[in-house]
């Protein structure tokens, strides 16, 4: 806490906590004790995304601002209404579930000078259910392909951004899950800076909390993934299926030569296809470099 980046932090930056709660009664009111007891933090947003529970009392009581939903509409949707009502230079985002500490914030702040993003990565010793380990690891090994960075941590949900930052890709956060995997995509393919901190006291979401299927929702983070990357490099996903197209066709039509003699007319659509593909990706990778461009200008 000493370090003279953090208490450069402490004296210029203003800090908003933004909690989004989904019946968390149980666990938020000493997630909030500990979160006043934090002399950095400067204002504590609690997020009730249409609890069937007490947890709107409890953050009240607790001297919280709360902001409530009328029904419950997502965990992405009660993350935007927090940045959208938070006043601090700096957003830190923490679940309601007890799985994080907050006295680990501090290290987090240490570094949002140099950062634009800094984010609580689990590691090994962090108490993680093995089924939701093993879904991260492979969604995070998809990520790294498809944004050509090294992701340790791809779905935490505690970190800290830059205000400004996080307005600026507000839009593209989808209200259910993963706004995580979103605003972590679209800062590294907009070349802006993402430090991670390995945490280990991370513990194990309370029975019941999660609403994440692990199916349906591991296929949406997917896709998610794959808009991302549509919206900033969309090559990374037309020239591998442009190549697995025409590789196939150049395959396929010496099968064909040598048992039949001839060529197939669906083999040769399939090449066309591919070069098509291929041309496709190109126009579409001009279009997003457009619309970055567009973007900044308008940010400006």
């Amino acid at each position: 806490m000493g370090s003279p980046a953090f208490q450069w932090m402490m004296t210029e930056q203003k800090i908003s906590v933004i909690v989004p709660a989904f019946n968390e009664e149980k666990s938020l009111s000493d997630v909030l004790s500990k979160l006043k007891g934090l002399e950095t933090i400067d204002e504590i947003i609690v997020v009730d995304d249409g609890s069937r529970d007490n947890t709107a009392q409890v953050a009240q009581d607790l001297g919280a601002r709360i902001i409530s939903h009328p029904y419950n509409m997502g965990n992405g949707a009660a993350v935007k209404t927090g940045v959208r009502n938070a006043t601090g230079d700096v957003l830190l985002f923490l679940d309601g579930d007890g799985q994080h500490s907050p006295e680990d914030i501090p290290k987090l702040l240490a570094h949002i000078d140099r950062f634009d993003m800094v984010v609580g990565a689990r590691t090994k010793e962090s108490k993680v259910s093995l089924f939701r380990s093993f879904g991260n690891f492979w969604l995070t090994k998809v990520a790294n392909y498809l944004s050509g960075t090294k992701i340790p941590d791809l779905t935490s949900g505690f970190r800290a951004i830059k205000r400004e930052r996080m307005l600026e890709f507000l839009h593209l956060l989808p209200n259910k899950y993963s706004y995580p995997t979103t605003i972590t995509l679209a800062l590294l393919q907009s070349g802006y800076w993402v430090k991670y901190v390995p945490l280990s006291n991370i513990q194990k979401r309370h029975a019941g909390n999660s609403g994440v299927k692990p199916f349906k929702d591991g296929l949406r983070f997917i896709l998610i993934i794959m808009r991302i990357v549509m919206l900033f490099s969309p090559q990374k996903i037309f020239s591998p299926a442009s190549f697995l197209m025409v590789f196939g066709g150049i395959l396929l039509i010496g099968y064909n030569i040598v048992k039949t003699g001839g060529i197939q007319e669906s083999t040769i659509i399939l090449m066309i296809v591919g070069v098509f593909t291929f041309f496709f990706g190109l126009l579409a990778d001009q279009m997003a470099h457009i619309r970055r461009e567009i973007q900044r200008r308008v940010n400006r």
